[in-house]
């Protein structure tokens, strides 16, 4: 028996914010999306390379705040990528921890995503 990496679920109150955050600021990709109804809560399927994440507008998936450890093999490089986008709610930098180097974000629901050198 073999287990597949996890796909964490997390928490969103506002597509709009959640697209700008994941797509334009981040470089996620939507793969897919869903609605049971128009006007019913969105539940959002996004992915960068190997990294696949669940966003979810219904209530009781998920609660807001979760924290993801997201391995990335060249931090400078997403640094520079964000760094030169329009976002301005992130001023992120890269911290020297004991365990690595990390570069944390928080999304606009209180989730955490920290992203950690790999190298």
């Amino acid at each position: 028996m073999q287990l597949a990496a996890p796909i964490p679920i997390l928490r969103s109150f506002d597509e709009a914010r959640a697209r700008a955050f994941y797509i334009d600021y981040l470089g996620f990709i939507e793969d897919w999306s869903h609605r049971f109804e128009p006007t019913l809560p969105l539940y959002l399927q996004l992915s960068r390379g190997d990294c696949v994440l669940h966003v979810s507008e219904h209530h009781g998936d998920c609660c807001p705040g979760a924290a993801l450890r997201i391995f990335c093999d060249d931090l400078e490089e997403l640094l520079r990528e964000l760094r030169s986008k329009d976002y301005g709610f992130a001023r992120p930098d890269i911290v020297t921890q004991p365990w690595g180097r990390d570069l944390a974000l928080t999304d606009p629901f209180g989730n955490r995503l920290i992203f950690t050198d790999v190298r």
